[in-house]
């Protein structure tokens, strides 16, 4: 049987506790300083600093078109499936750029769905 003075814990922890660090004493020989983490390091990623950052680029990204479509006031003719308009410039691009931003995420919502289906399709398969 134990005796009453050590537990478990005790069994675990060193007897004495270590004053100075175990390269010093010449029992391990590091390869390379051991180096403490920056501040950058320290600090974890969250989901806010995460949309906090998407906000600040998507704002800038804004400005950005804006400069842009003042820039590009010209009017100019645009046809499109036998439907015709006068548009300045900038607008025309920028909703041209839209549509297309529009058809991408059609297709990849069309993938998404596809690669669900199998993987729903390959675990029902496996659990049966």
């Amino acid at each position: 049987m134990a005796s009453d003075d050590s537990t478990a814990d005790d069994r675990t922890t060193p007897a004495e506790p270590l004053t100075e660090p175990e390269h010093q004493r010449g029992e391990l020989e590091p390869s390379a300083p051991v180096e403490e983490p920056s501040a950058a390091e320290k600090l974890q990623h969250t989901r806010t600093a995460g949309t906090w950052a998407a906000v600040v680029v998507a704002t800038i990204a804004l400005i950005v078109l804006l400069v842009f479509i003042l820039q590009n006031l010209q009017p100019t003719s645009v046809t499109f499936l036998g439907l015709r308009g006068d548009l300045p410039v900038g607008v025309a691009l920028l909703l041209a750029a839209a549509i297309g931003g529009l058809l991408v995420a059609l297709v990849g919502a069309a993938r998404i769905l596809q690669l669900r289906r199998t993987a729903n399709r390959r675990n029902r398969a496996a659990t049966h």
